[in-house]
């Protein structure tokens, strides 16, 4: 079992920076995939960013080149740095993560564990 805490959430102007953090209750093996998810009112959860050791990193189109996915393996803690913020990024932020895999997709029904969701609000 994992539990994943998630912290760092807020409001913010549009065009300022946040980071979340998602800290693991224990260690994650090096094929785990960790992701950031995201649910706005009304609309889908989406894949944001996921990170795995051997697979590497990958961004949703809408964030490449403003968020920053990363982990720290000492401390089983996993962030999102976003800049550039704006309004269309208010939502909640979920981190994901499995135990192992060569494939890290998108998909809700990929990931068992879940953390409890942490608010992000843009403002104009």
């Amino acid at each position: 079992q994992v539990q994943l805490v998630e912290s760092g959430g807020g409001s913010v102007q549009a065009g300022g920076s946040l980071r979340l953090s998602c800290a693991a209750s224990r260690y994650m093996p090096s094929n785990s995939c960790m992701a950031w998810f995201r649910q706005a009112p009304g609309k889908e959860r989406e894949g944001v960013a996921s990170f795995n050791r051997v697979v590497g990193i990958s961004y949703a189109d809408s964030v490449k080149g403003r968020f920053t996915i990363s982990k720290d393996n000492a401390k089983n803690t996993l962030y999102l740095q976003m800049s550039s913020l704006n309004p269309e990024d208010t939502a909640t932020y979920y981190c994901a993560a499995d135990l192992g895999s060569n494939w890290c997709p998108y998909s809700r029904d990929h990931y068992p564990y879940w953390g409890q969701g942490i608010q992000v609000t843009v403002s104009s």
